[in-house]
């Protein structure tokens, strides 16, 4: 088993707490599902629900399909304290891989970095032919992706310990240091960063938890030619949530693309 399959359920109680100031991508889903109805969307990689919620919130019906049931147990709790989505959402445990998921989505997302979780381009060709599958003829697909281009480029800080953010995790009420080391492999593609949570506890010990994860980059032409050979088009690539274009220095690569006629061979 990788140490990406495990990290979720390690890091799975933090995870609200350490995102819950960051909704900055609600304002673009909010825009397309103005352009596209309110009838259907399917979040891959729907974790807590941080995206999900949001669009059940704007009215959309919409699935969500996570690997980790303990994210999955965080959106039922989620739905349990926000009872009037419960019929708006559904949940699948399951591999994007494979999509067990039924029917068809006007708007499949891949989320913030989600998609930087496949490492092989088998893995990666195989999540974008099932979001295939699963979009309507007339539907939209967007990856949320880093600017890659940038990252490349900024300074090696490989080894430093950051200091990432401090927060209250809401159960135990406990204060957590959250820290990261990382490293690129820039041959590989591949981001190597080590969470380090330090959760200080009420007689001043310290309980530490350390959750690896590896990610890997994409660039622009590499998803064109990915999305291709899934049978997908590319219609517009944004480099903020504010639709701004994709150039040097943009923060994202937000890839937006609809279903070629038949799939590329």
């Amino acid at each position: 088993m990788h140490h990406n399959d495990r990290f979720y359920d390690t890091i799975a109680r933090f995870y609200d707490a350490e995102n819950a100031t960051y909704d900055d991508d609600v304002s673009l889903y909010e825009a397309l599902l103005d352009d596209l109805g309110r009838e259907s969307a399917l979040v891959v990689g729907c974790g807590t629900g941080r995206v999900l919620l949001a669009l059940a919130r704007l009215g959309c019906r919409v699935t969500g399909i996570d690997l980790s049931a303990p994210m999955l147990a965080r959106v039922e709790q989620h739905l349990t304290e926000q009872p009037s989505l419960r019929e708006r959402v559904t949940l699948v445990q399951g591999d994007a891989r494979e999509m067990p998921v039924p029917g068809r989505f006007k708007l499949i997302t891949v989320p913030f970095n989600t998609f930087m979780h496949f490492l092989e381009q088998d893995d990666q060709l195989a999540v974008l032919r099932a979001c295939r599958d699963r979009l309507a003829d007339d539907g939209l697909l967007v990856l949320d992706l880093p600017n890659a281009t940038d990252a490349y480029g900024a300074q090696d800080e490989d080894g430093l310990v950051v200091l990432e953010r401090t927060f209250f995790e809401p159960e135990s009420e406990h204060q957590v240091m959250q820290q990261s080391v990382s490293a690129i492999d820039r041959a590989a593609q591949r981001l190597n960063v080590t969470w380090i949570y330090d959760e200080l506890g009420e007689d001043g010990t310290v309980r530490r938890t350390m959750a690896p994860l590896t990610l890997r980059y994409v660039f622009p032409a590499e998803a064109e030619l990915l999305l291709d050979a899934a049978g997908l088009a590319v219609l517009e690539i944004y480099g903020d949530y504010d639709q701004a274009p994709f150039e040097s220095g943009a923060p994202r690569m937000i890839v937006l693309a609809e279903k070629h006629t038949e799939p590329s061979a």
